[in-house]
């Protein structure tokens, strides 16, 4: 599975916000934008609803097995132990949303954290910060998350703790970035002199205009969280309480040629899903951008 591409984010300038209008244009400029967000809000219902929208017990087998697509009652087919394919990609979304979705939280808050820090007050604390986050930037996210996972035992929690702690670092260099450019603006030497504090200077001021690039990040952080929760899945060392596309992938192997849906559907949902927050990333760069086009 390839990773996501990393987009490489322009700041927008202090003072030159987008408008609604223009965001909502900007943003929902592109078809496929328009795509991206139907799937990401069907696939968001569908793992709220996974009881209501299924029908079956994703982890109760029956004995049904390797039913064809469309067969009645599983329109998806059945696995190798009767489940049914359609219960356990909807099952399964919740597990993958909820991995990029909380992983990516804690990585933005942490990584937001370290870079307004390190940008703001620089010098020896913007030294230790930045190598801090080098270190961590130069190691293999899923081969550090496997080793994690495979000593320290499987699952949903510590998979979201490890996987976010190897997806700040990226967003604290830009976060560090914009941050020192726009402490030296006059905007925020007229909060000092107004008598404001450091941190609310950071809050208020500061990281509003540092905003784009958070929100964009972020969104590819999801994509990226998915496919290493997907990969370790694949791997067997995904929680065996809950169902995952990976682990789905995982049982098909042996099934390839004589039950292809085995493999088929959880990898489509997989693909779209990571393509989805790519897309909607891209689109959000555009849209919060005002050097970007019109």
């Amino acid at each position: 599975m390839s990773e996501p591409t990393t987009l490489t984010m322009t700041p927008p300038a202090a003072g030159a916000p987008v408008g609604k209008a223009g965001f909502r244009r900007r943003l929902l400029r592109r078809p496929t934008t328009l795509l991206a967000l139907a799937f990401l809000a069907l696939l968001f219902g569908l793992a709220a609803c996974a009881p209501l929208a299924t029908g079956h017990d994703p982890l109760g087998g029956g004995d049904s097995a390797l039913l064809e697509p469309l067969s009645p009652g599983h329109w998806l087919g059945t696995d190798d132990l009767g489940r049914d394919i359609w219960a356990r990609v909807v099952f399964g979304s919740r597990i993958s949303l909820t991995v990029g979705v909380l992983s990516a939280l804690i990585a933005v808050a942490v990584g937001v954290v370290v870079g307004a820090l390190a940008g703001y007050f620089g010098g020896w604390l913007d030294t230790l910060l930045m190598r801090i986050a080098e270190f961590f930037q130069t190691l293999p996210r899923f081969v550090v998350a496997l080793i994690v996972i495979a000593l320290f035992g499987t699952s949903v929690l510590k998979m979201i703790v490890v996987i976010a702690a190897l997806s700040w670092p990226q967003l604290a260099r830009v976060v560090r970035a914009s941050v020192a450019a726009l402490a030296q603006s006059q905007f925020v030497d007229a909060a000092r002199v107004a008598g404001m504090g450091h941190g609310a200077i950071i809050v208020r001021e500061i990281l509003p205009n540092v905003a784009a690039p958070i929100v964009v990040l972020g969104s590819l952080d999801i994509a990226m969280a998915i496919l290493i929760e997907a990969s370790l899945s694949f791997f067997g060392l995904g929680d065996p309480n809950h169902v995952s596309w990976g682990a789905m992938l995982n049982d098909a192997q042996q099934y390839l040629r004589s039950a292809w849906w085995m493999s088929a559907f959880p990898g489509l949902a997989i693909a779209l899903t990571v393509l989805s927050f790519n897309v909607f990333g891209d689109a959000l760069n555009d849209a919060l951008n005002p050097r970007g086009p019109k």
